[in-house]
């Protein structure tokens, strides 16, 4: 892909409004947004149901911290604005992230969790079994079939895309702090459809 190519890519009129604006309001806006996989040749597709943000340079708990300066590991946070930043978790599980940032700020928002909508004998043959197939990051990201060789990945592109869905309303959506993360843990960051079975309950 030229850059010309990969510039007009990110400029996808419907993915550059939809992930404008700062990480916490880009984190609940996506909540209700599909995501469609194509990995391998095989279509899955899922519902956002959970999503945590993080700020950038200043948030405590972001990769991208201004103490962690640019490294391998984060450098795809720091790319445009609709860019797939994808980082292994404990040597294991692949956790996936929306950059929600201009070039240069790292801003992005987590997927804690999905609602299955098509594809669900491929996630399940991925996952290895039938149940909980998206009710968590490293869950959600091995049964769309996401691995490491899809970070910097251009999300208006195949084989993995973000696609407009419902709007979850107000009154649907709750918000508490952050899971798993040992620094600003209590920031008002984490954001879900109440009562989803793929969701864990909140923390306060």
């Amino acid at each position: 892909m030229t850059g010309a190519e990969d510039q007009r890519s990110r400029a996808d009129p419907w993915l550059r409004g939809h992930l404008a604006g700062d990480a916490a309001t880009v984190a609940r806006r996506l909540l209700g947004t599909a995501i469609l996989s194509t990995v391998d040749g095989l279509e899955t597709r899922g519902v956002i149901v959970e999503t945590e943000a993080y700020t950038g340079l200043e948030d405590p708990a972001s990769h991208a911290h201004a103490s962690k300066r640019r490294t391998p590991r984060n450098d795809a946070m720091f790319s445009a604005r609709g860019t797939l930043y994808v980082y292994i978790s404990y040597g294991i599980h692949h956790c996936i992230n929306v950059v929600t940032g201009t070039e240069g700020d790292p801003a992005a928002v987590l997927i804690r969790a999905l609602e299955p909508v098509s594809g669900l004998d491929v996630m399940a043959a991925r996952r290895g079994r039938e149940r909980d197939l998206c009710n968590g990051p490293g869950r959600l990201a091995q049964a769309l079939g996401i691995t490491i060789q899809h970070n910097y990945h251009d999300l208006a592109r195949p084989p993995i895309r973000l696609q407009p869905g419902e709007r979850v309303p107000g009154a649907e959506v709750g918000t508490s702090g952050r899971i798993g993360v040992s620094r600003a843990a209590d920031w008002p960051l984490r954001f879900f459809v109440k009562g989803h079975s793929a969701v864990k309950p909140p923390r306060w």
